[in-house]
């Protein structure tokens, strides 16, 4: 699942109001979310006002890609949290999302920030490769329903369960897994798998989607509890796994 480097695009800070209004309207084109649920353009001029970011990808004038961060901290330790990582749908799969995410790791350790959290949802199988395996995040907590139900018709329905992804950029694991030498999970990893066609099912079978998704909450909060993590991601043609071990800092 190699992407190719995304070289014909500018990735580069959203300043002006132009600039964050096509992140709204690139929201609701990419989620197809309501008025209610998108982040309007007040919110993101609050974040880049207090120390976060909005940085986008855009080929010549038009913006193809963005992320959102937002200025947080960890018992006085200075953090950001990513927020939105969206492409448009005709210009997925040309590496656009990783190369967003390293122009995000260079501002922020800039900046003097090195860790960067976001969530993700445990059904998105590309999200997961994205995040394990290309950028070398660990996941270590999962949070039960944690945006309600929205408008978006990617949720499908279903409850907004979330992963929180821990980018520790300046790690000798970020670091492998940028030269694309991602350490390999221990053989004694355990598993916890879902459908490759997760996706198709929330459509087709919303039902068992959702019972997929139940048992995945349970068998995350086990193991989380037990101080396992997320260490890597293993796709295949019918079915995706997640690999835990046990994890310390």
């Amino acid at each position: 699942m190699t992407q190719p480097v995304a070289t014909d695009f500018v990735i580069r800070s959203c300043d002006s109001l132009a600039d964050l209004e096509a992140c709204v309207e690139l929201q609701r084109l990419v989620w197809g979310y309501s008025d209610a649920d998108l982040v309007p353009v007040p919110i993101l001029i609050v974040a880049r006002k207090t120390g976060g970011h909005v940085l986008g990808a855009f080929d010549e004038d038009r913006l193809v890609g963005f992320t959102l961060g937002f200025a947080g901290h960890h018992s006085g330790t200075p953090y950001v949290h990513s927020h939105f990582l969206a492409t448009l749908p005709e210009y997925r799969d040309r590496g656009i999302g990783r190369a967003i995410k390293l122009r995000q790791r260079e501002h922020c350790l800039s900046q003097g920030v090195h860790l960067v959290e976001w969530t993700f949802d445990p059904l998105e199988i590309k999200n997961a490769h994205l995040n394990i395996v290309r950028l070398g995040a660990i996941i270590r907590k999962f949070i039960p329903n944690l945006y309600g139900f929205t408008s978006s018709r990617l949720h499908g329905s279903l409850p907004t369960d979330r992963l929180v992804a821990e980018w520790h950029l300046d790690s000798n694991r970020v670091k492998s897994a940028l030269a694309e030498s991602a350490p390999q999970s221990s053989s004694s990893s355990v598993r916890i798998s879902l459908p490759a066609n997760i996706a198709q099912m929330r459509e087709d079978d919303p039902e068992e989607a959702r019972a997929i998704q139940a048992n995945l909450r349970r068998e995350f909060e086990h193991h989380f509890s037990h101080g396992y993590a997320v260490t890597g991601f293993q796709p295949e043609p019918t079915i995706a796994t997640y690999l835990l071990e046990p994890y310390e800092d």
